[in-house]
């Protein structure tokens, strides 16, 4: 992508009704004005808010807020010249439970207040296979920590991957924390009791993965106590 397009997407970001782009200063300064505000400021109801992390183009995100009108999704990445596709399209259709931050998933705890939302997503997120990377693994024990804390008890963490690494280094965590996964499969496409919304919603990546009959993994699991 131009940095033209790039800047244009920008700009436009800033127009749209279902973007935020709070400043680093801003989250951590704890003025964000909908921290522990979503459902009252943003949603205007009381429904559930799920959030998917690293959405990318925000093709989960809109795909999921389309199969359940009866949510809230919020998709957070920081690049926001790609879930532009996401906010546009879900102002194109109309979807009032879609709205999008720019912003790092380290600040997490900045953007949401302890057991505010209900459920997370993270759809295909870089594995960060190298050991010196492993801190941006988004499921390493200082993700799975902050995660805990904005979720409700009982709350859901979603983990879809074609990252055979990344699946089995998470379940390693959660076996370490004792934490059984509620579902767990290394070829989710080839198990009959996947959740429709695991197996009814592909990225466009993910799509191409099937055509060279990658297997895609996938498990769930919450916080025991």
């Amino acid at each position: 992508m131009g940095s033209k397009n790039k800047l244009k997407r920008f700009i436009e970001n800033e127009s749209f009704e279902n973007v935020v782009q709070p400043s680093r200063e801003e989250l951590i300064s704890k003025k964000f004005k909908f921290l522990g505000k979503w459902n009252k400021l943003v949603f205007k109801n009381t429904n559930p808010i799920i959030v998917e992390l690293g959405c990318g183009k925000g093709e989960y995100t809109i795909n999921l807020a389309k199969l359940n009108p009866d949510k809230n999704f919020i998709g957070i990445d920081i690049k926001g010249a790609r879930f532009w596709r996401g906010a546009k399209t879900a102002i194109e259709s109309k979807l009032s439970n879609v709205f999008f931050i720019r912003t790092q998933i380290e600040l997490l705890k900045y953007i949401f207040s302890i057991n505010e939302i209900d459920q997370i997503w993270l759809t295909f997120p870089d594995p960060q296979i190298k050991f010196q990377r492993q801190k941006h693994r988004l499921t390493n024990p200082n993700f799975l920590s902050s995660y805990k804390r904005v979720l409700k008890p009982g709350g859901l963490v979603h983990l879809k991957t074609d990252s055979e690494f990344l699946h089995g280094y998470t379940l390693g965590l959660l076996e370490g924390m004792s934490i059984k996964p509620l579902f767990s499969n290394h070829d989710v496409y080839k198990n009959k009791n996947a959740p429709n919304e695991v197996v009814n919603i592909q990225t466009h990546y993910e799509s191409i993965y099937l055509k060279v009959d990658k297997k895609i993994t996938y498990l769930s699991f919450n916080f025991n106590d």
